[in-house]
């Protein structure tokens, strides 16, 4: 059983996020326990477990996340690794449709490299800043919004670009405020460069300090930078140690996120960590 380790969102080999991948050859899905256990031995922000749908009319994958700790509904990053996996190998060509806790999730490689999916459009509610979040992220909020059930993350927008980069959070007090994490963003310093928006994600709730790049967020973010910048196509750079550029295209009730990935590990599970053993 094959896994690799691929960074998302990056086209160089030590940018982007990691995510395990692991193609399954079915007909079903292990049991929760082993497919948590291997997420926990590859112990990155999340591992997607693939599993062949050759009967289905509706999606030609199922795909499910696991951080260290837990599932989750969305994860925008690992599902821009599986896609690579899959026409790197030449598994797949063209549109991949995933059925995912999220719903049917497109995929589309384009002759650049780079892979193209289509999101439900998170939906934004503002809401009061949460008691002690100030203190737990070490700034005032400008603004905060809570992101819908399939993102379930805080949305708090910050002062400046600065803000966002020099954040160093109380992660402890930081669970107290969201379910799930904080996505902490503003606006780029200079509107005419690469990128329109900057943020840095905080999930410790489910055992992710910090997400190097984290593409669910980005179907947050994109509607709240599309309706103050005026445009519905914009670039966002994550601003973790290893950043990483995710371009977003809001369509309604979707959200387009565009991105490259780089393969930097293939392996095998062995023997004795394989299912049922």
């Amino acid at each position: 059983m094959k896994i690799h380790i691929v960074n998302a969102f990056t086209t160089h080999p030590f940018g982007g996020n990691p995510a395990g991948v692991v193609p399954l050859d079915g007909p079903s899905y292990p049991e929760q326990s082993w497919l948590q256990q291997v997420a926990a031995q590859v112990n990155l922000s999340e591992t997607a477990f693939a599993l062949p749908l050759p009967d289905s009319d509706e999606a030609d994958w199922a795909l499910r996340w696991l951080t260290p700790a837990a599932e989750v509904n969305m994860c925008g990053h690992a599902t821009l690794a599986t896609a690579h996996v899959l026409h790197s190998a030449g598994i797949a060509t063209g549109t991949v449709r995933f059925a995912t806790r999220s719903g049917v999730l497109t995929t589309e490689a384009s002759d650049d490299g780079s892979i193209r999916m289509d999101f439900p459009t998170a939906p934004l509610t503002a809401v009061p800043a949460p008691e002690g979040l100030a203190a737990a992220l070490g700034t005032e909020p400008i603004s905060t919004y809570e992101t819908g059930p399939q993102v379930g993350d805080l949305l708090v927008e910050v002062a400046d670009e600065r803000t966002v980069r020099e954040l160093s959070p109380d992660l402890a007090a930081l669970v107290r405020c969201s379910d799930r994490g904080v996505i902490a963003t503003a606006r780029a310093d200079h509107p005419n460069g690469d990128y329109d928006f900057v943020t840095r994600c905080f999930f410790p709730g489910v055992g992710i300090d910090e997400d190097p790049v984290t593409g669910s967020a980005h179907t947050a973010l994109a509607p709240f930078w599309s309706a103050r910048l005026g445009r519905d196509e914009l670039t966002g750079l994550q601003g973790s140690a290893r950043t990483g550029l995710v371009r977003t295209a809001l369509r309604g009730d979707r959200t387009l996120l565009t991105g490259n990935a780089v393969t930097v590990i293939e392996g095998e599970l062995t023997e004795t960590t394989r299912p049922g053993r």
